[in-house]
């Protein structure tokens, strides 16, 4: 069995960084830069958004992100899973655990943004109880993209 952790941590770190440009490189070829809304590392920074990483024996796996909007919504940002690491539920476990921080600081809504054609990611979302939304704060209707919610 597999020992899983989750922790906060700096979105400037290494394993960080290397998530991230993992995620960045899967994502370019799959939309225009105007349909890509993944916040980059100095942006999580200046905002000060929390970054967690999920690491399955001591190593980074994937990661995930939540922007609080007071206590308004949560957004779910940079929700990445290392392609050795999938098909094993950790993805879910990064979700519950942003809608745990989020209800935690008193947020009672999850948000998220996703492109028409990352399918694995939607089917997660929907698998999550997540479902379809217009566009939201300063989301653009975009065809390339996919909006969805979750009470929690």
């Amino acid at each position: 069995m597999a020992r899983i952790e989750i922790s906060l941590e700096r979105p400037d770190s290494e394993d960080a960084i290397d998530l991230i440009t993992e995620l960045d490189a899967y994502l370019i070829p799959l939309s225009p830069s105007e349909s890509r809304h993944g916040y980059p590392v100095e942006k999580l920074l200046k905002e000060d958004v929390p970054f967690f990483i999920i690491r399955c024996d001591g190593i980074a796996a994937g990661c995930g992100a939540i922007k609080l909007f007071g206590d308004d919504y949560g957004e779910i940002k940079r929700m990445y899973i290392r392609p050795q690491f999938r098909g094993l539920g950790l993805a879910k476990r990064v979700l519950d655990h942003l809608a745990d921080y989020a209800r935690s600081h008193g947020v009672g809504l999850l948000r998220l943004e996703t492109g028409m054609s990352q399918r694995e990611a939607i089917q997660l979302y929907e698998r999550a109880g997540f479902q379809p939304t217009s566009p939201f704060g300063e989301y653009k209707p975009d065809p390339l993209s996919r909006f969805y919610e979750k009470r929690i």
